[in-house]
């Protein structure tokens, strides 16, 4: 899995994030090229195109739903299934597809934001360090092209 969430887990509010971190897109594209990334409809929904370099697999209720550049499926075993043969998928969210996706993942590339964002409508599922090890960590402070100071954290399962 990867996210930026804020120090209470928010993500974002209708569908969109709620910062601008140039370094942690960058971040996010290295990481993800050359994988399948994994995610609800409305995710998808929020690019203006389908990202380079990535098999899009976009879990949806509605079994008419159609896009081109993604591979719709219905479910997360469906989206698991058609990404066997890769041995770094991503699920990218949104908060409800982070919620399924939680129980199976053997990773979390989190990323930290230090501040608290009160009106987020969307959620990082709660985790516990009883399951979970912070295995590296990596601070970015705020700058001129980032307004909120934040830590990438990579998370494995115990």
């Amino acid at each position: 899995m990867i996210a930026a969430a804020g120090e209470n887990n928010e993500l974002g509010k209708d569908n969109d994030l709620l910062w601008h971190l140039p370094d942690d897109f960058k971040r996010f594209k290295q990481l993800t090229t050359g994988h399948h990334i994994i995610m609800g409809r409305k995710t998808f929904e929020t690019f203006p195109k389908p990202l380079p370099n990535r098999i899009h697999v976009v879990i949806t209720r509605n079994k008419n739903y159609k896009k081109e550049g993604a591979l719709v499926v219905h479910n997360l075993e469906e989206a698991l299934k058609i990404a066997k043969d890769d041995l770094q998928p991503f699920i990218i969210g949104g908060g409800e597809i982070y919620k399924m996706g939680l129980p199976v993942a053997d990773k979390i590339e989190l990323t930290r934001v230090h501040g608290s964002f009160t009106d987020a409508d969307t959620f990082f599922p709660e985790f516990s360090a009883d399951k979970w090890k912070l295995t590296s960590e990596l601070e970015h402070q705020k700058d001129e092209r980032h307004k909120y100071s934040f830590v990438y954290q990579t998370w494995v399962r115990k």
